[in-house]
C-alpha cells in the first residue's frame, strides 16, 4: 500500500498539533518522523492511523481516501513508547492475538510467534503475564505483536526508548529490515538525530507540527534546507556564528578565516553559520581555521564522551568531544572553527552553502 496525507491538519480547540502536512510514503518503505517532544509526531501518527481524523486535508491509502473509516477495517499496527498489552494473558498470548483475530490456523500462529519471540528475546518468558515482566520486556512484547500482524502500516512511537543499549542497538538494525520484507509502510518516530542516521531510508523533520522537510535521510543531514531542520538534525542543537562575509573572507569577533569554496559564490554581506558540535575543536585542525577564545560554562562528561559548554561575545556553544576533556568552569581556551564544517544561512534563515559530504 502507499499512504498519502495531502494538506492534513489538526486543530483542537485554539490549538493547532498538525500544520498543512502533505506526504507520500510509498509501499515497503522506512520513514522516520524526526523532532523534539511535542512537535507533532504521536499526533500525525494518530491521523495516519485513523484514530483521529483531520480538521482539514485527507488521508489516502492507494489513492482512496480513508477518512472516517473505522480504524478496525484498517490493517494498521502502532506501538507507543508507554507499551501496552492484555495483562491477563501471556506473553504468548500476547503476541498471538492478532492472528487469532484474523482467523489465521494453530500451526501458523505458533512458527511466528515463537520467530518473533525468537527474535525480540522473549522466548524463554511466553508462558509469563506481563505483570510478571520488566519494562523493557513487556515493550518487547507489544513489538512482537505489531510484527505478527501482518499489517499494511505499521507505525512504530519511539518503541525502543525503554530497553537496555545493547538491544535498542540490535533491533535498530532488525526491525526495519523485518518489516521491510512485508511490504509494510513502516513509519518510526524518534526524538533522536543518530536513531534517523542508523535506520537510514526517508525522514520528515518536524517542528511545531509542520513538516519542515523530507527526503532520503542522509541528503536531509546533510543539506538541511533551513536552520530549524538544521536544529533539528542535531544533538546538541547546531552552534549558531553570527559571521561576515567580505574580500574572500568570514570573520567573527576580529578573527577571520578563507571562505570556504561551498561559499564563495555566495554575496558580501551577514550570515550565520552552523558548525554542529563535533565539528567546534578543542584543538586546532591541520588545516585553516578560525581560532575564538571562550569561556567554560559547564561540562558533561559521560565517560565515552565529553560536552564542554561555552560562551565567546555574548553565543552559547557546545563542543562534542571524544574521551574525558577535563576543564574548569571559568577557564579561558580556544576553540576552533573549521570552514570546511561551515554550513551557512542567509537572513531568513534558509540553506545557501553546504559541507560536502556526511558531516
Amino acid at each position: 500500500m502507499a499512504l498519502t496525507l495531502q494538506n492534513v491538519s489538526k486543530r483542537v480547540g485554539a490549538d493547532i498539533h498538525i500544520r498543512d502536512v502533505s506526504l507520500h510514503l510509498e509501499t515497503g518503505s522506512l520513514n522516520v518522523l524526526l523532532g523534539p517532544t511535542l512537535s507533532g509526531k504521536t499526533s500525525l501518527m494518530r491521523l495516519m492511523a485513523g484514530l483521529d481524523k483531520p480538521t482539514e486535508g485527507d488521508v489516502l491509502v492507494d489513492g482512496e481516501s480513508v477518512v472516517g473509516m473505522a480504524v478496525q477495517k484498517r490493517n494498521v499496527a502502532m506501538v507507543y513508547q508507554q507499551f501496552i498489552n492484555y495483562p491477563t494473558l501471556s506473553v504468548y498470548e500476547n503476541i498471538a492475538s492478532p492472528m487469532r483475530v484474523a482467523g489465521a490456523d494453530k500451526a501458523t500462529i505458533d512458527a511466528k510467534v515463537r520467530e518473533a519471540a525468537e527474535l525480540l528475546k522473549l522466548g524463554d518468558l511466553l508462558d509469563r503475564t506481563p505483570l510478571h515482566l520488566s519494562g523493557g520486556q513487556q515493550q518487547r512484547t507489544a513489538l512482537a505483536r505489531a510484527l505478527v500482524k501482518g499489517a499494511d502500516l505499521v507505525l512504530l512511537d519511539e518503541p525502543l526508548a525503554n530497553l537496555d543499549y545493547k538491544l535498542r542497538e540490535e533491533l535498530r538494525v532488525e526491525l526495519p529490515k523485518i518489516f521491510a520484507r512485508t511490504g509494510a509502510v513502516f513509519v518510526y518516530a524518534t526524538t533522536e538525530p543518530h536513531e534517523a542516521l542508523l535506520l537510514g531510508g526517508k525522514t520528515a523533520t518536524l517542528s511545531e507540527g509542520r513538516i519542515t522537510q523530507f527526503g532520503t535521510t542522509i541528503d536531509v543531514y546533510n543539506r538541511p534546507a533551513d536552520l530549524i531542520t538544521a536544529s533539528t538534525f542535531s544533538d546538541p542543537p547546531m552552534n549558531l556564528v553570527p559571521m561576515v562575509k567580505a574580500q574572500g573572507m568570514m570573520s567573527f569577533g576580529g578573527g577571520s578565516v578563507a571562505v570556504p569554496s561551498s561559499a564563495q559564490d555566495l554575496a558580501d554581506g551577514a550570515y550565520k553559520v552552523g558548525i554542529r558540535p563535533h565539528h567546534l575543536l578543542l584543538h586546532r585542525p591541520e588545516g585553516s581555521a578560525l581560532e575564538v577564545q571562550a569561556a567554560v560554562s559547564t561540562t558533561e562528561i559521560t565517560g565515552s564522551e565529553s560536552f564542554i559548554h561555552v560562551e565567546s561575545d555574548g553565543e552559547r556553544w557546545v563542543a562534542l568531544t571524544h574521551g574525558v576533556h577535563r576543564v574548569e568552569i571559568g577557564d579561558r581556551i580556544p576553540v576552533y572553527l573549521d570552514p570546511s564544517a561551515f554550513f551557512v544561512f542567509d537572513a531568513a534563515d534558509r540553506l545557501v552553502a553546504a559541507p560536502s559530504g556526511l558531516r
